[in-house]
């Protein structure tokens, strides 16, 4: 990925701002190939971000994040849902 291509240059969700202050937002995983989609065993590219808290253990303004690609959104956003932990759906 280039510099010109990062979260942070992109403005996508997650992405650390000019000032470098996340407030209260993990930034998106980034690995070797890019977003890639959080479900066991699926390296398919990300289509949308997931984004989660626990609020037993995280403040109400936390957002950690699984990516999902287009076949899993709805699963992982389901077993999020089921929990009470998924806060908002993105599209990347």
């Amino acid at each position: 990925m280039s510099p010109d291509s990062s979260p942070s240059a992109a403005g996508l969700p997650g992405a650390v701002p000019a000032n470098g202050q996340l407030r209260g937002v993990d930034p998106l995983p980034v690995g070797p190939d890019g977003w890639v989609c959080s479900a066991k065993d699926c390296g398919a590219p990300a289509t949308h971000d997931l984004q989660w808290n626990n609020p037993k253990i995280h403040t109400a303004d936390r957002r950690k994040h699984w990516l999902a690609c287009a076949e899993h959104t709805s699963t992982l956003g389901s077993f999020l849902s089921t929990r009470g932990f998924l806060q908002d759906t993105l599209p990347l």
